[in-house]
């Protein structure tokens, strides 16, 4: 089903977004909220600079904290609202986390041309055969890594998520 926007909520992303990039310097100019039933359950903005940690995107810390508020990896029933177009990384966290529906402000293409990010060349990169991706992959030791695998399907009670 089609979700209608709120506007106080891109409004929060947008704000966040304003106190990772001018406000705390802490980041590039990202700002997200989780809301579920009509509120934000959390909240989170770009902090790389801050933690020096690539991983610190709003998304990622807007779903972390939501999944530790309602005590669950899986966030059915809620809404990603983002400052700007997730970047590769925090689109797979919302597919992870089962979040329902996204909606952002700033486009790919806006961020390329206002900030140099370079998300365009991230998915370049992964619509790649591995074997021609910049980061080179190699096979190594997978009968030892298997072996777990198999160990953790014969599990009765194994996690699953």
């Amino acid at each position: 089903m089609e979700r209608k926007p709120e506007k106080r909520f891109m409004d929060r992303a947008i704000e966040l977004s304003k106190r990772a990039s001018l406000i705390e310097k802490s980041g590039g100019v990202f700002g997200a909220v989780v809301v579920k039933d009509g509120e934000i359950i959390a909240e989170g903005y770009n902090q790389v600079v801050r933690h020096n940690d690539p991983t610190w995107h709003a998304e990622m810390q807007a779903i972390r904290e939501a999944c530790k508020k309602l005590g669950t990896p899986h966030l059915e029933g809620c809404v990603l609202y983002t400052s700007a177009e997730c970047c590769p990384m925090c689109l797979a966290t919302a597919y992870w986390a089962h979040i329902d529906h996204i909606f952002y402000g700033a486009t790919t293409q806006d961020s390329l041309k206002y900030g140099d990010f370079q998300d365009v060349d991230i998915l370049d990169e992964l619509r790649k055969d591995p074997k021609d991706r910049r980061i080179k992959f190699q096979e190594f030791m997978r009968p030892e890594a298997v072996e777990i695998w198999k160990e953790f399907a014969a599990m009765p009670e194994h996690v699953h998520y």
